[in-house]
């Protein structure tokens, strides 16, 4: 039977792996690849494997995103910053709600105001005044969507947990 920690460890490998493959579904919001898988793998991975497991699956998930060419280095801030966010939200507090807002409050905000000196250090890019538009909306949509998602697999798993619960299973 594998430890706890090593079950945290596959866990989080997995829904890395579904977060690369989701990033084949991404959608171009104001030149940006929103990839909402992405944040629902954040999400799914702070609330049930806790806040370093999810910073470590973000981080493996855009590693191989940029290396399989299917992400930019706007991929890093953007998953990182909001799955300990949410990861961390969660653990305080215990609610679901938390966790949707902490990833997207740092997928967003911080994650969309980091991009904007990486992308003009690695892509060579300015965008001025327009940072607000060029990143912080583009991550807020895509972060959005995906806490959507997991909100909905996260509330059925809650209620299927207490039905079995209940029942005595």
């Amino acid at each position: 039977m594998m430890n706890s920690k090593t079950q945290k460890i596959v866990m989080a490998g997995v829904l890395a792996g579904v977060a690369v493959a989701g990033s084949l579904f991404s959608i171009p919001v104001l030149g940006s690849k929103c990839a909402p898988i992405q944040h629902m793998v954040n999400i799914l991975c702070g609330v049930l494997l806790g806040p370093w497991y999810a910073v470590g699956a973000a981080f493996t998930a855009s590693l191989l995103r940029n290396l399989l060419g299917l992400g930019s280095v706007l991929a890093f801030p953007g998953s990182m910053f909001g799955a300990l966010l949410c990861g961390l939200a969660y653990r305080h507090t215990h609610k679901i709600t938390a966790a949707l807002l902490g990833e997207v409050f740092g997928t967003a905000i911080l994650g969309g105001l980091s991009a904007y000196p990486l992308a003009i250090l690695f892509l060579g890019q300015s965008a001025g005044n327009a940072a607000f538009y060029v990143y912080i909306m583009p991550f807020f949509i895509s972060t959005a969507a995906g806490a959507l998602i997991s909100a909905v697999i996260l509330y059925n798993l809650q209620k299927v947990t207490h039905i079995l619960q209940t029942n005595g299973q």
